[in-house]
């Protein structure tokens, strides 16, 4: 039997973040020995494990209660997994793409900042922002 602090440590993980995966349903509700202390079981260090290695992947604690959830029923979650992974690609793809955008628009206003530097123009307040796209 294993105490909150003694699992942390085992698993690189803190007592309050146990703690949480227990009150969200991520791993079984530990057995309280008389003072109220937690003990948990071995059984608990591969699925820290796991929740630690889907945390890793980006997968919030929604998506890994649902993997557990349904291993836990007997089903195979690799379809689910697959799923929420191709899901945070795509994300991450629309992200850069903002990014790209960004980074673009960013090159475009430091250029014009250049270009009104260079003719002496002054600003109200900053060229940069004030002839900005969208404006």
């Amino acid at each position: 039997m294993l105490t909150v602090g003694r699992i942390a440590t085992q698993t690189g993980m803190s007592p309050k973040a146990v703690r949480l995966y227990e009150a969200n349903g991520l791993i079984d509700p530990p057995e309280r020995t008389p003072a109220g202390y937690r003990v948990y079981t071995d059984a608990a260090i591969p699925v820290l494990g796991f929740i630690r290695q889907a945390q890793a992947l980006g997968l919030s604690l929604k998506e890994i209660k649902e993997i557990l959830d349904l291993q836990r029923s007997g089903e195979q979650p690799c379809a689910l997994v697959t799923d929420l992974l191709d899901q945070h690609l795509a994300d991450i793809d629309r992200r850069i793409a903002d990014l790209q955008a960004l980074r673009t628009t960013l090159l475009a206003a430091r250029a014009q900042a250049d270009q009104a530097a260079g003719r002496g123009e002054d600003a109200v307040v900053c060229r940069i922002i004030e002839g900005a796209p969208g404006r």
